[in-house]
């Protein structure tokens, strides 16, 4: 892919394997939690091998992922912190959503609904892990009250975790020319211009 030199850098690669990493983790927990929740996903543990591996791996590669996204975190929370500019454009995102974001608040690095998403997957994250723990019976023994608590928890948190990464993967696409920063770290100018003014002027001084 041709780019213009002019472009401007939004993630290093370091931040982008970051990414990945908790992308590709949770993708794989998805599979094979949605195994093990319903009889009709079982066949889904045939990519790890069997059910025996799935259930084998499935925890190891929770683990992966917090440590991955306990990173990711400590690399963006201050970005993240939401100002009253976010919280405008919470309030006024239908617009945008409709088409006309001319008029929508001056957002910086990541606008309010961005913002909202990190913080509710960091959540999700805390909450999928703490769960784990109470169910990863191979390394662990609580009392079965516990274990129930956590398995209800853990189902109900992925659930919702599945809902919110495919809203994030959605506005992704639907937003043209966002998926770019994360195979190549940079954004066209007009890019930035258009859907993050503040930080188009913090990066070019204009």
């Amino acid at each position: 892919m041709i780019r213009d030199p002019k472009d401007l850098q939004r993630y290093n690669a370091s931040e982008r394997a970051n990414h990945w990493v908790v992308g590709m983790s949770f993708i794989l927990l998805a599979l094979s939690g949605l195994a093990f929740f319903h009889p009709a996903f079982y066949p889904l543990t045939q990519l790890f091998g069997g059910g025996v591996w799935a259930r084998i791996l499935h925890p190891f590669i929770g683990v992966l992922m917090a440590v991955s996204f306990a990173s990711l975190f400590l690399r963006f929370k201050a970005l993240n912190a939401m100002t009253p500019t976010d919280w405008e454009w919470v309030k006024r995102v239908k617009e945008m959503v409709d088409g006309d974001d001319h008029n929508m608040p001056e957002q910086g690095k990541y606008n309010g609904g961005q913002k909202l998403l990190f913080w509710a997957l960091a959540v999700c994250v805390l909450l999928l892990a703490v769960s784990g723990i109470l169910m990863w019976r191979a390394y662990f023994d609580f009392g079965v009250g516990l274990v129930r608590f956590g398995t209800v928890v853990h189902a109900a948190v992925a659930a919702f975790m599945i809902a919110l990464i495919l809203v994030h993967t959605y506005a992704a696409i639907w937003t043209k020319g966002t998926i770019r920063a994360m195979w190549y770290g940079t954004v066209t100018r007009a890019w930035a211009k258009q859907h993050h003014r503040a930080w188009y002027r913090q990066m070019t001084g204009k």
